[in-house]
């Protein structure tokens, strides 16, 4: 990721973070869909986090981003296959998902496209000396859609944070949590996509 060296290391620990409670979520369920979707989520987060590491900190890889933008193509494809198989049926969040993993191929590709600009500069100027790899317009859409869905997100976690009828489950089945997970990566892909 390219901006400021402290950010992106907060990035990193939010997004560690919420990849290992969807690894947690994922092993208290049973086999079936909602276990699918933690893992789905714990690939998220965990592929954020590796994206979100500074560039500064990053040995040169050339083949950190196509291997990343592989990995979340097929993340995207295996989102959509439930709800194709059900012919169309329940794709709202198997869509948000496809969106969530082609966005993540979007800025790998854009990261591998932007090319270091030539000349001296620190790390704190890292966004200002890299020609950006995105395209604005795609760059905006997506803004727009991960805006819309951390208000969306934000706005379903306040009802269960003043005490609903969740006290029973053990705390890695609590919806709220996983709620809480949904907003920290949409607004993970946020700070993702101001840095294109």
């Amino acid at each position: 990721m390219h901006g400021p060296p402290l950010a992106g290391w907060l990035l990193v620990a939010l997004c560690a973070a919420t990849g290992s409670y969807c690894l947690l979520r994922m092993r208290g369920e049973p086999p079936g869909r909602v276990r699918r979707a933690a893992g789905a989520e714990a690939l998220m987060g965990w592929g954020m986090a590796v994206m979100a590491v500074p560039a500064a900190a990053l040995d040169p890889r050339p083949w950190g981003p196509p291997l990343l933008a592989a990995v979340f193509a097929v993340a995207a494809v295996r989102a959509l296959l439930p709800a194709w198989h059900r012919g169309g049926r329940a794709l709202g969040h198997h869509l948000h998902h496809a969106v969530g993993a082609l966005a993540m191929v979007y800025m790998a590709l854009a990261m591998a496209v932007g090319t270091p600009a030539r000349g001296h500069g620190h790390a704190g100027h890292a966004a200002q000396g890299r020609v950006p790899g995105g395209v604005p317009a795609l760059t905006a859409v997506l803004l727009v859609y991960f805006a819309v869905y951390v208000v969306w997100s934000a706005t379903r976690l306040a009802p269960a944070g003043a005490g609903s009828g969740s006290g029973g489950l053990a705390w890695s089945r609590r919806p709220e949590l996983a709620d809480a997970c949904r907003l920290s990566m949409g607004i993970g892909m946020l700070a993702m996509l101001l840095t294109l």
